[in-house]
């Protein structure tokens, strides 16, 4: 609802005007028993009576039908009763008087149309105050600003993005409200809060309502009856703002005025260890202010947390602020993201989308339909947020859009709306989202890891490594008990995947995304560790060299600096590297360029302080195949540098 402060200082302070001056300046009326009506409606007004204000100026009205002052009296009634469009009408009565009025009573209309949508009649309205000559210069711009506001929504309106929101139906929606949280990162669990009533067996909408966490598991392509998700993550007080991790390990919430909080509304985190979610922590003095601290939104990345604050030093009265876990589990101090995404109005809800470059989030500063609207903004080359876009008509309307979630394929949005029917209140409903704003093409990487020798599900460190950049994009664990873990893989990079785990030997992998310009199949995979122990082999799948030479390629610098971190945690590992090739060439080139390229990598680790007694190196050329060599896919799995433990 539009705030009543909004409107009604200008129309108080009119009003007050003419009280003031009634000794010596006369009404638009002349009708003495129609002034004396105004005068008990005033008083009426002021002790909050309206009942009675509205039937005094009933017959003021009926004593003087043109009484100017008498219908804007009308209208402010109304406007704190929240009915505009009757308040509209009264103040539209008060001008069509044609009696002398404040230029603001046009300024005030304006404002109350372009609250409710009405963008025409507002920008009449502006366009009308905008003729008088003597406004004061900030009362001056600001209706300039507004008439701007205007065009862009008017814009918005008749240029329609396609949007058909569906009702994802009743095993999650209810007749209380259910607003939308998160969807896994294969849309097998969707997570939602619903606003149930503390006293489940009366319907009293005045009675107190608790905020709770729901999960729907989606078998069969049917979303499941939804199960509350318990203690310890639901209490007996109001959670809210729920966050899952793309791959699904921790759980991200804020909760307000708890003993541990450091302000009104703190950020908590749990983890899931099978189906149990850990008793949640608060995140910490430097992540959570003394202020508002919410809506937390946690990056594929498995470090950085986007989230709203009011904490001082934003640009508004809210901001979007960003904060990354360092190696030895503590917070960076938050980040504001800058003037590109915060303004001096109101930002709030931010989703981080699975491929890391796409925000959606919602806001009251940039250009839209009057509140809070929906917009999604983009990472450049360097990493720097680039100028938000709004979603568009009808995504966003007049009223407050607040949350948008969008899946990891980036083609389906997810909302909550009251505006379509539904079951109750706010429902949840899902869209087809229209091409331009999509997120980059994402997919994702799940299976689960496994001990090789016993079949024991382990719980193991996943690093997703971008090899043109040699970051680190993702980062995860499996599951300790299930072994399941769950990787979002944005395309257009070449990635290196390395899962280890204290014991065992690492496993690698990678991917080539590039080029992909449709969704793609899922990667499902299961990862079998290896333990440590004389006579197992480790193929190194991300040491690169160019066609026939035997030096190292720097995308291969990842894929050493786990085999040097395996070295130095385990310091009695001694181990063998032996290089492969296919049968191109004769059989003394290609022994001579297998063992130049075991060579390079031993050096490589003598070279990072490796004692070049644990190492030894051999060339095998195309003698150990490990595939047909009769196709191209065969000769390149051929194409190989691997390790062999030969002592420990």
């Amino acid at each position: 609802m539009i705030p009543l402060r909004f409107f009604l200082p200008f129309v108080i302070c009119h009003l007050s005007f003419v009280i003031c001056f009634s000794q010596t300046q006369r009404f638009s009326t002349q009708n003495k028993r129609a002034e004396k009506f105004f005068f008990m409606a005033y008083d009426s007004y002021q002790e909050r009576n309206y009942e009675k204000a509205l039937a005094e100026l009933k017959k003021a009205l009926e004593q003087d039908p043109s009484f100017t002052e008498a219908y804007m009296l009308q209208g402010d009634i109304a406007a704190d009763n929240q009915q505009f469009d009757k308040a509209i009408e009264s103040y539209n009565a008060a001008v069509k008087t044609n009696n002398p009025f404040s230029p603001n009573l046009f300024f005030i209309l304006g404002n109350m149309q372009w609250g409710i949508g009405r963008y025409q009649d507002a920008r009449l309205n502006y366009q009308r105050f905008l003729e008088f000559e003597q406004l004061p210069p900030p009362k001056r711009e600001q209706a300039e600003k507004q008439l701007r506001a205007c065009d862009y929504a008017i814009w918005l309106v008749t240029h329609p993005v396609p949007f058909s929101p569906v009702n994802v139906g009743d095993s999650i929606n209810t007749q209380f409200d259910e607003y939308i949280n998160s969807v896994s990162a294969d849309e097998e669990r969707l997570y939602f809060t619903r606003k149930n009533p503390r006293d489940a067996q009366t319907i009293d909408p005045t009675q107190e309502f608790e905020e709770e966490f729901y999960i729907s598991h989606r078998i069969d392509s049917v979303w499941r009856q939804a199960l509350n998700l318990g203690p310890p993550i639901n209490t007996h007080g109001n959670e809210g703002a729920l966050n899952i991790s793309p791959d699904g390990k921790y759980l991200f919430f804020a909760a307000c005025n708890r003993d541990d909080g450091y302000g009104t509304c703190d950020i908590y985190r749990a983890e899931r260890v099978g189906e149990r979610w850990s008793e949640p922590e608060n995140l910490g003095p430097v992540v959570n202010s003394p202020q508002w601290d919410s809506q937390p939104s946690f990056s594929s990345d498995g470090k950085t947390l986007y989230f709203a604050s009011k904490r001082p030093g934003g640009k508004g009265s809210s901001d979007i602020w960003k904060t990354e876990l360092q190696p030895d589990g503590r917070w960076s101090p938050p980040v504001n993201l800058g003037d590109s995404i915060n303004t001096s109005a109101q930002e709030m809800a931010p989703f981080i989308h699975p491929d890391d470059q796409t925000l959606y989030f919602s806001s009251k500063g940039h250009p839209g339909m009057g509140k809070l609207d929906l917009f999604y903004a983009r990472k450049d080359l360097s990493g720097a947020w680039q100028r938000p876009v709004n979603l568009g008509y009808p995504i966003n309307t007049f009223a407050d859009e607040i949350t948008l979630v969008v899946n990891a394929n980036g083609d389906v949005a997810y909302i909550s709306s009251d505006k379509f029917g539904g079951k109750g209140r706010q429902d949840v409903y899902k869209f087809p989202l229209y091409k331009e704003a999509r997120p980059l093409l994402t997919t994702y990487f799940k299976g689960i890891v496994y001990d090789d020798d016993s079949k024991v599900k382990l719980g193991a460190r996943f690093e997703l490594i971008d090899l043109e950049t040699l970051k680190t994009v993702a980062q995860s664990t499996s599951d300790m008990l299930t072994g399941e873990f769950l990787l979002a893989l944005p395309t257009e990079k070449n990635y290196a995947l390395n899962v280890s785990k204290d014991g065992y030997l690492f496993f690698s992998d990678n991917f080539s995304l590039r080029g992909f310009n449709s969704q793609m199949k899922p990667f499902v995979k299961n990862v079998p560790l290896k333990p440590i122990k004389i006579g197992e082999t480790v193929v190194l799948k991300n040491i690169f060299f160019d066609t026939d030479k035997f030096s190292l390629k720097d995308e291969s610098v990842a894929e050493l600096q786990k085999l040097l971190g395996l070295l130095q945690k385990n310091p009695k590992l001694i181990i063998e590297i032996s290089g492969h090739t296919d049968n191109i060439g004769t059989s003394q080139h290609n022994l001579e360029l297998s063992r130049n390229r075991a060579n390079a990598v031993v050096e490589y680790l003598v070279q990072h302080n490796i004692a070049k007694t644990r190492l030894s190196f051999a060339g095998y050329g195309f003698n150990q195949p490990i595939d047909d060599n009769a196709t191209e896919l065969g000769r390149a799995n051929n194409r190989r540098t691997e390790f062999k433990v030969m002592g420990n």
